[in-house]
């Protein structure tokens, strides 16, 4: 496993914790869609959010949610679209991002509600 798929899967796993300690009912984990997947599914109160966790080691770099492309956001648009087909849901979807920077000492969480 290479460097980059190992802090993916740091950051993924770390977000999983974090939103179940939050209240958050996990539904899928790398719900596969076409050839991309995302990262978590998840419901809160009377909400349907499709997560994309971005995990980073460098503080310094570019902040992960700021690296989201329009792609990106088209394809979880486009997976929100073909997984209501699948599982029909009448709660409100959101998409949010969770950035977690990993770093030696210590670990910074932001959880961007309705990030796009």
């Amino acid at each position: 496993m290479g460097k980059e798929s190992k802090i993916k899967n740091e950051g993924e796993l770390i977000a999983f914790m974090i939103l179940q300690r939050d209240g958050f009912s996990i539904l899928e984990t790398n719900w596969h869609f076409q050839n991309d997947e995302v990262d978590i599914i998840a419901e809160k109160k009377e909400a349907l959010i499709f997560i994309h966790v971005k995990a980073r080691t460098n503080k310094k770099a570019l902040k992960p949610s700021k690296s989201i492309d329009a792609k990106k956001i088209a394809i979880y648009k486009d997976a929100a679209k073909e997984y209501l087909i699948q599982k029909p849901s009448k709660l409100e979807i959101r998409f949010d991002t969770l950035n977690v920077i990993i770093g030696k000492d210590e670990t910074e969480i932001e959880h961007i509600t309705n990030a796009f």
